[in-house]
């Protein structure tokens, strides 16, 4: 009999990432991938734990899956029931729990449990915070057809106040270079263009590589690695650390023509009290300095980032601050986050917790400005010749369009007029912008 398995992924690219690989895992054995709503011999939830509500969420589709089918194996991947050892608490409705760094092992984890079925749970979690081992999972292919998602690096040194995540995915563990090469070589022979390389703290990528003391290997000399394969067309970053840009990064980054001018500087605040608060590693005047020099050497690129209001202790003057530096960069896209105390965390015992009411009033204010930002930022493009990587087709008040990004990660759409047009699928091709409405977000 053929087995059922259904997989559901919360939380970050590199969550997603690992869900694919688990998928690719079960596809190899033999079991047959069903939707999650539907009825499953096995069910795989990749857990999150960034916040409250991602752990609310987490537990919601755990008890989804049982109740969907009593019977079914529900196994719990990932940082929610990572933290729930850390913290030595249960989550009954489980019947294999399997946290980070054990999710390569699911096929071997899942044919024990299923030839002795045990009675009581399997728990198969290690001391996340002494690994120094990366987790070698691989992909093939991935949900999307055109972009492909790559996992490269794991863990975090930075402790920022408000996080649990150096808890839940332990220190910094980097992906050997030339495995990450060789995926990305068969990616590209299955057809993808683009490479989007993500880790949980992408930036100290290598800082676990060294050798008497120096380190040998660094998120630049994998980028550099990564653009000599052949049939990708494209690379794109996950979210980077300002310090990691400097003169040299940005000047090398821009003789790579691969490199997408779209680059993600995790900002946060821009009040220097609060950042301080926060644990960040890095003063807004530093910040403002990294986005000078990536402006400095890519025309026009898309710069965004995250911004968190209501943060434990934040006044008005404060937020005023951050609100003016966010108004002064001249974001693309800022994602607006209202604080949310995360137990385990320093902050969350923090003084001067700010008020749901008043943290939904500031996340409001700044989201009116992204949106003029946002609309400033694609009048640049108009007029101009753009390249699109085309990765859909979408049907719109019943004309079907193709759609794709640029470089920018501007979303692009263009009416298929003909049979050709929509032909276009996982191609390059240069559009003129005529007007906003081929703008879609």
């Amino acid at each position: 009999m053929v087995m059922r398995a259904a997989l559901h992924n919360l939380g970050c690219k590199v969550n997603a990432y690992e869900t694919e690989a688990m998928q690719e895992l079960l596809e190899g054995k033999g079991y047959q991938i069903v939707p999650f709503h539907s009825v499953a011999d096995v069910y795989i939830i990749n857990t999150c734990s960034v916040t409250n509500m991602a752990d609310r969420k987490s537990r919601q589709m755990i008890h989804r899956a049982r109740k969907q089918n009593p019977n079914a194996v529900i196994v719990a991947a990932g940082c929610y029931v990572q933290a729930l050892e850390n913290s030595g608490s249960q989550e009954e409705s489980i019947d294999i729990v399997i946290g980070n760094n054990k999710k390569k092992d699911l096929i071997e984890i899942l044919d024990n449990y299923l030839e002795e079925h045990p009675e009581k749970q399997v728990r198969e979690v290690i001391d996340i915070h002494h690994t120094k081992e990366y987790e070698y999972l691989h992909l093939s292919k991935t949900g999307e057809h055109t972009r492909a998602y790559l996992k490269v690096q794991d863990g975090c040194n930075q402790f920022c106040t408000y996080c649990i995540i150096p808890y839940t995915r332990g220190r910094v563990r980097s992906r050997n270079k030339m495995d990450v090469v060789n995926e990305v070589k068969i990616l590209a022979e299955n057809g993808y263009k683009e490479i989007v390389l993500t880790g949980i703290h992408l930036s100290s990528y290598g800082i676990d590589f060294k050798e008497d003391g120096v380190q040998k290997e660094d998120l630049l000399s994998l980028i550099q690695a990564v653009h000599e394969v052949e049939g990708i067309e494209r690379i794109r970053l996950g979210s980077l650390e300002p310090r990691i840009v400097t003169e040299e990064f940005a000047r090398a980054l821009s003789q790579m023509p691969k490199v997408c001018a779209h680059f993600h500087l995790s900002l946060q605040s821009g009040c220097d009290a609060t950042l301080k608060r926060m644990n960040r590693r890095y003063d807004a005047a530093e910040y403002e300095e990294k986005c000078q020099i990536l402006r400095k050497y890519f025309h026009s690129p898309a710069l965004t980032t995250d911004v968190i209001v209501g943060f434990a202790g934040e006044t008005e003057e404060e937020f005023e601050e951050s609100k003016a530096f966010v108004d002064r960069i001249n974001f693309y896209e800022t994602h607006i986050f209202k604080y949310s105390k995360r137990q385990g965390t320093k902050a969350a015992g923090m003084p001067g917790q700010v008020e749901e009411q008043e943290k939904t009033r500031r996340s409001n204010i700044m989201l009116e400005m992204n949106k003029e930002k946002q609309r400033q930022y694609e009048e640049i493009w108009m007029g101009q010749d753009v390249e699109v990587l085309f990765e859909e087709i979408i049907l719109r008040d019943g004309i079907r369009y193709a759609v794709g990004h640029t470089k920018e990660y501007l979303r692009i759409m263009v009416p298929c007029k003909d049979t050709e047009d929509c032909e276009w699928l996982n191609q390059l091709k240069v559009v003129s912008l005529i007007d906003n409405s081929q703008i879609i977000h």
